[in-house]
């Protein structure tokens, strides 16, 4: 038995959450860390978001009930924060920037085309994050997720008809803010 578990032995020692939540950090900051990363695949990200499962440990303590090991338990909180977060705006919008800023050209392509494309993309990846909510959102689950019409209209609770409409008037309203840039 570890010396957390022996801290869990009774209902009173919940009391002393400080010393429980130091000893947990100290013998599973490492293994958290390295499951977080694997969900998020960037390492500061993965960072921030193991300090926030521990807080949320720390939160919950007085839930834990005993019936798996506490490092299984602690192990489920960070897997349901890391799904939160992959499920999140911030992330999706974060990642659709990356995505978008990934499609540079290759290396054999001189140095001025290379420029001329980088300034582009990111003018696409600037006009598309500002769009409309309702626009970017089509744009990105049609273009990015690569999902289909019918889909997008499942996913968004709106008719396929209005998902097209809402395609159609982003692109035009892309092409105008493109247009007024260049």
């Amino acid at each position: 038995m570890s010396e957390l578990e022996h801290l869990l032995v009774t209902e009173e020692d919940l009391d002393d959450k400080e010393q429980i939540i130091d000893q947990l950090m100290h013998e599973y900051s490492d293994d958290i860390l390295h499951l977080v990363y694997t969900y998020v695949k960037n390492r500061v990200v993965a960072e921030d978001l193991t300090q926030e499962i521990f807080i949320k440990c720390y939160e919950k303590l007085d839930q834990f009930t005993r019936r798996s090991a506490i490092k299984t338990w602690a192990y489920r909180i960070a897997c349901n924060h890391c799904k939160d977060y992959l499920r999140s705006w911030h992330y999706r919008k974060i990642t659709l920037n990356e995505k978008i800023l990934d499609y540079f050209p290759s290396k054999s392509v001189h140095v001025e085309e290379e420029i001329i494309a980088k300034n582009e993309e990111e003018s696409l990846t600037q006009a598309v994050m500002n769009l409309p909510v309702k626009y970017r959102e089509a744009v990105f689950l049609h273009y990015y997720e690569e999902l289909p019409l019918a889909e997008i209209s499942k996913v968004t609770s709106v008719n396929i008809n209005t998902v097209k409409t809402r395609l159609k008037r982003a692109k035009e309203l892309l092409k105008d803010m493109l247009i007024k840039e260049g």
